[in-house]
């Protein structure tokens, strides 16, 4: 039952980088939209995000559960170490889909309609971009167990070039997926073009920023290398992944639109694969090669085999009414998505 949980929780990261992931992307893409045509995007973007926009955090929250419920070890040390960007993404969140809900249901149009459009799109940014650094900071090795002050303890343990760069990559990736999502969702030429141009814009930006990933881990003296291609699951994948790459360009230059966002998802599943792979199931790294892992690290074996049979039984429920939620959206061909929100 341990390797469910496990599963689940994988899951539910991939699941919350490729929905959640385009939903933040959507406010990026907004923030690098030219002021007239600004309303347009955010029309095709309600469209887009309108399906999933109510269960996005979902897979957040399914995430945070697994870890507090059947690895509490984990938990309580990300928390604590991590304390700060925890803190900053969750603000983010909060920022972000307030703002969102202001801008569209606030009784008086006035100057106010800027300032939640800014907290928005904004919000949109800092929120992947922390979540890249969390995400960058368990696995760097610089957590200290050992660490005597405040600074080496909580903001050394996360704040370094190797995890910002893993947080402007996770923003890149967000902003990459949201342009591929919006290209199916407009029947205008022109935006059509623009949202093709914003996706291969975005994935230039993310191969730059992958790059930069990897010139920080070696100067950090982190083996990112050895860990994505010391072994036959890493190589396949980034094989894969660069494949279903030259394969979207091709498509994108043809005009077909029609399998891209398969393309782009199985981009970042194979990513994602890639770099958890070789330490798997180690999840968090500390600086005196010490480790915390699922396998040996996880709470009481009832406890495991309750929270996994939750996990099944609770997916009987909840897949089938996100597919509902998919294929209700999808009926209204686009018409009241805004007024949904």
């Amino acid at each position: 039952m341990l390797y469910v949980v496990i599963t689940f929780l994988w899951a539910s990261i991939l699941l919350y980088l490729l929905l959640g992931g385009a939903d933040f992307g959507a406010g990026i893409i907004e923030l690098f939209t030219s002021e007239k045509n600004r309303s347009r995007t955010r029309k095709t973007m309600y469209q887009a995000i309108g399906p999933i926009w109510e269960a996005n955090h979902m897979w957040l929250i399914i995430a945070i559960v697994i870890l507090f419920v059947g690895f509490p070890a984990i938990y309580s040390t990300m928390s604590v170490y991590l304390h700060i960007p925890l803190t900053v993404m969750l603000m983010g969140i909060i920022a972000r889909g307030t703002a969102f809900a202001f801008r569209h249901h606030d009784a008086v149009v006035d100057d106010w309609q800027t300032v939640y459009n800014r907290i928005f799109t904004w919000s949109s940014v800092v929120t992947p971009l922390f979540l890249g650094i969390i995400a960058g900071s368990a696995v760097s090795g610089r957590i200290n167990p050992a660490a005597g002050n405040f600074l080496d303890a909580y903001v050394f343990s996360w704040l370094d070039w190797f995890t910002v760069a893993v947080g402007l990559f996770t923003v890149a990736i967000c902003a990459f997926l949201a342009a591929v999502y919006l290209i199916g969702e407009t029947d205008n030429e022109m935006d059509r073009r623009r949202f093709i141009h914003k996706t291969q814009s975005s994935n230039i930006a993310a191969v730059i920023c992958g790059a930069l990933v990897f010139t920080a881990a070696h100067f950090e003296g982190i083996p990112l290398m050895h860990w994505i291609f010391g072994n036959l699951v890493g190589v396949f994948s980034i094989i894969a992944a660069t494949l279903s790459l030259v394969l979207m360009w091709y498509l994108l230059r043809k005009g077909k639109t029609k399998i891209l966002r398969l393309l782009a998802g199985s981009q970042v599943t194979m990513i994602l694969l890639a770099v958890t792979w070789h330490h798997f199931p180690r999840i968090v790294l500390f600086t005196n090669g010490g480790y915390l892992s699922l396998m040996e690290h996880h709470g009481h074996d009832k406890t495991i085999a309750s929270l996994g049979w939750a996990l099944l039984l609770g997916s009987i429920f909840i897949l089938p009414a996100l597919f509902y939620l998919i294929y209700s959206f999808q009926q209204k061909n686009g018409n009241g998505v805004e007024e949904a929100h």
